[in-house]
């Protein structure tokens, strides 16, 4: 393991792939702005607080989404089964033209089918965080499928969970 000293300058780039280690869920986010649908693959996504149950999302100040989302005000959290790579890749900016009828609605905003989670959430504030908005929502609805796996992503490339570990 390399190692580094206390108050260095860190490259983005550098930033990237030490975070890049941690592997994290894949997710679309979604919203609805009268010009139409809107989706993005994202990685950062957490839960914040059980009660009451908030979620945030970080988005880059340059994405496209980032204007969808203020003038929305509420957006959702599709986690991505592990079969979904596809989809990821589409949000991600690599469309794939055989991708088709994506969507339900839900409360009125657009969910992925076979999404292994989806949250619904209205945003309840805004976090200007670097080169990053944080939007930190309320969760008015969710669901969840119990058997679905979910799409995993480390080191820039996607994969899944070997197996479930018994309980």
């Amino acid at each position: 393991m390399s190692s580094g000293t206390l108050l260095e300058t860190i490259p983005p780039h550098a930033l990237r792939e030490c975070c890049g280690r941690f592997a994290s869920g894949v997710t679309v986010i979604t919203t609805c702005t009268p010009d139409g649908v809107h989706g993005m693959t994202a990685s950062a996504f957490m839960s914040v607080s059980l009660d009451p149950p908030l979620i945030a999302i970080s988005v880059d100040r340059k994405s496209r989404m980032l204007g969808k989302l203020q003038a929305s005000g509420r957006y959702a959290v599709n986690i991505l089964s592990h079969h979904m790579r596809p989809h990821a890749l589409h949000f991600a900016g690599k469309r794939d033209e055989t991708l088709s009828d994506l969507f339900l609605d839900r409360h009125g905003l657009p969910v992925l089918r076979d999404a292994a989670a989806v949250l619904i959430a209205d945003v309840v504030q805004q976090v200007e965080a670097g080169d990053h908005i944080l939007f930190l929502g309320h969760v008015r609805h969710l669901e969840h499928d119990p058997e679905a796996a979910p799409l995993l992503y480390h080191a820039g490339r996607f994969g899944s969970l070997a197996a479930h570990c018994a309980g």
